[in-house]
Parts: C-alpha cells; sequence; structure tokens
C-alpha cells in the first residue's frame, strides 16, 4: 500500500455501511416531523367563502338606490369583506379567505364597470 486509502473505503468487518435513500421509493418514516396545517385551504372552504361573500356583497349592493349608491355600497361591503378575509388569514380557515377575496374582487369589478358605462353614457362623473 502507498500510503493512500482505497476508494470507496470498505466497511469493516461486522459493519453494514449505511445508505442514503433516494427519495423514490419510501423507506419509513421522515427523519424530521412534517408540520401540517391545522386549516388547509380546500375547494369546499373556498366555495363556502365566495358564496357568503356573494350574498353579502348582493344584500349590500340592494341598498343602493342609483348607480353611486350601488357602487358606494359594494365598495363599503368589500372592505368589511376584506377585513373578514385578514381575519380569516390570520385566525381560521385560508380557504374561506381566498373565496371572500376573489368574490370581492370581481364584485368591484362589476360596480366599476357599471360606473364607468354610466359615465360614458351620461359624460358625467355618477360617484358625486
Amino acid at each position: 500500500m502507498d500510503g493512500q486509502p482505497t476508494y470507496p473505503a470498505g466497511p469493516a468487518a461486522g459493519q453494514f455501511m449505511a445508505r442514503t435513500p433516494s427519495g423514490l421509493f419510501p423507506s419509513g418514516p421522515p427523519r424530521r416531523p412534517t408540520w401540517r396545517e391545522p386549516h388547509p385551504v380546500t375547494g369546499s372552504g373556498v366555495a363556502a367563502g365566495a358564496a357568503l361573500a356573494a350574498a353579502w356583497l348582493v344584500l349590500f349592493g340592494l341598498l343602493g338606490r342609483g348607480v353611486p349608491g350601488y357602487a358606494w355600497w359594494t365598495v363599503i361591503a368589500g372592505v368589511l369583506a376584506w377585513l373578514a378575509a385578514l381575519g380569516l388569514v390570520r385566525y381560521g380557515d385560508r380557504g374561506v379567505a381566498t373565496g371572500v377575496a376573489i368574490v370581492t374582487a370581481g364584485g368591484w369589478s362589476i360596480a366599476f364597470a357599471i360606473v364607468v358605462v354610466r359615465w360614458a353614457t351620461s359624460a358625467d362623473w355618477p360617484m358625486w
């Protein structure tokens, strides 16, 4: 032997060679614990949040007597819905918060389109 170890060094007598699994095939539980979300996002949660937000926006939108009233009530309802969604993201179900946020953004888009169409047809800004 010329002073250099052979590569790879063979295991000593009575020892086995430990190999790191590739991950392709399960080889038992993971070495570290896996963190699981307490409230994972589910389709039913998103749908429930979307349905509740749609009903919320419709009820507030019905309070307006014209285009400006509808638009302002929709903005107010949307702000309140997003505050509720922020609370749900932090302390509750993120799926419901996602549904609320998506439908609220859609409701604001509809209100904005109605205001722009009224503005384009009457040449007068309808909000004030």
